[in-house]
């Protein structure tokens, strides 16, 4: 420990909170451009634009599934790094971020050859058509090459948070977006590669991110490095590690899931049209629930130290505080995509058909959008504080249990392809209202 704003037991835990949470807010908005700013410029390409990105949302499934590993050795290990760190052990932290690092690596390599070899029959598979999934393929086989780019800069940069350096965590995402920024236009557009320039901008934007990543943490500035000696996988801690992971992966994983479900239902009652503007209605859930998401992921680190540290009111007094953010922020959200649907769709696409559809169903799917809010404190704090066959069993119930069987019911109930995008709301109320509640029965008063 190397003074006292690296030790969360001290100060304002609504201060350490949000001096966490805005870095990493503002890291996450710039991550989300690597994808966003793809699916803007796509969108708009001169007559091909509406089905090429119709083909781009049928590669999320893929490429979130590669997040749900990010996400299952990344988190879980940063949960127990912050842990080890609030009790003084460094040797184990150390241990702890070794074998991620190893982990990670193992991962990616295994995924990057799977995918790619059966990249083709798992689009069609995932609900693109025989037009849209030439330019999904496109996009596939150049943006898997970026496989163990995107995993080591994103599973990673949480260790440089939670030692207590979220403006260099911050740059990382910073640095990797600025340049996706600017080649995409580039290799889209001058160059003339369409879909391909978009996923070889990611690609390379991506590399730049993971070695930002890879030198600080094995640099002096760090407290806690990847050190050679101490990359090796051990099966104890990679059961731990996976242990409180698993809920991100569930997450992750059931994403991937309803994705898969969605798009295939769309494309039987609808066709490629709302394939597209579901494409755009994600992009925009992304933005919006950043923030949330921000305050959430800040306060994981606190919590986890907080707990590790035994300081328990100051664990209950950061789970309010991220509360009453979250639920304030989703309101104004909320009433934000009521008043601007056109507009926001209009971002992501010129042709009026999708403009005029796309805010129908935008209002539909964000109905009720405050309990988002509900659903990421619960997981954060079930995760934060290592309680993870809690944080797993409600990241399989509001996916699994309720969204799907909604999305395949719905439609054939006469909802049409209405009744898809309805599943959404009907979901966040019923989870997020369960996980809440019932991460304040067993964890918040107990503490």
């Amino acid at each position: 420990m190397s003074g006292g704003e690296r030790d969360f037991s001290k100060g304002s835990v609504k201060r350490q909170i949000i001096a966490q949470a805005v870095p990493l807010t503002v890291a996450q908005v710039v991550q989300l451009l690597y994808n966003v700013v793809d699916r803007i410029y796509i969108g708009h390409l001169e007559g091909i634009g509406d089905v090429a990105l119709t083909g781009l949302g049928v590669t999320f499934p893929v490429i979130v599934l590669i997040a749900a590993f990010t996400s299952l050795f990344g988190s879980g290990g940063t949960a127990l790094f912050s842990i080890a760190r609030g009790r003084r052990d460094e040797e184990e932290a150390e241990r702890i971020l070794g074998n991620v690092f190893a982990l990670l690596l193992l991962s990616s390599g295994i995924l990057f050859v799977l995918c790619y070899l059966f990249r083709r029959p798992v689009l069609l598979l995932f609900g693109a058509s025989p037009v849209s999934v030439e330019y999904a393929d496109q996009y596939l086989r150049i943006y898997l090459f970026g496989t163990a780019f995107s995993m080591l800069a994103t599973g990673l940069n949480g260790y440089i948070n939670a030692q207590g350096f979220p403006k260099t965590g911050m740059l990382t995402t910073i640095l990797g977006a600025a340049v996706n920024i600017v080649l995409d236009p580039v290799f889209i557009f001058a160059f003339g590669m369409g879909v391909r320039g978009a996923a070889l901008a990611t690609v390379l934007s991506q590399g730049i991110s993971a070695v930002w990543v890879l030198r600080f943490l094995t640099g002096k500035k760090a407290i806690l490095r990847i050190r050679p000696g101490k990359v090796r996988i051990s099966l104890r801690r990679t059961r731990a590690i996976a242990a409180i992971g698993l809920p991100g992966f569930v997450m992750q994983g059931t994403n991937s899931l309803v994705q898969i479900v969605c798009n295939n239902q769309l494309q039987a009652f609808g066709g490629d049209l709302y394939v597209g503007i579901m494409t755009v209605l994600g992009s925009v859930r992304e933005i919006l629930s950043l923030p949330v998401m921000g305050v959430s992921n800040g306060s994981q680190p606190v919590l986890g130290f907080n707990y590790g540290a035994r300081e328990n009111q100051r664990v209950k007094e950061g789970i309010r505080f991220t509360s009453v953010l979250g639920v304030l922020y989703t309101l104004c959200a909320w009433i934000v995509v009521m008043l601007v649907p056109r507009q926001m769709m209009g971002i992501f696409s010129s042709d009026p058909a999708v403009v005029e559809k796309g805010a129908e169903m935008l209002n539909i799917y964000f109905f009720g959008f405050v309990f988002m809010a509900f659903q990421f404190v619960g997981q954060t704090a079930f995760q934060g504080l290592g309680k993870a066959k809690q944080a797993i069993f409600f990241s399989l119930f509001r996916k699994a249990v309720i969204v799907v069987p909604l999305t395949l019911l719905l439609p054939g109930l006469g909802f049409g392809v209405r009744g898809v995008f309805l599943a959404e709301p009907i979901s966040n109320a019923i989870g997020g209202l369960a996980c809440f509640l019932t991460m304040w029965q067993v964890i918040y008063r107990k503490l």
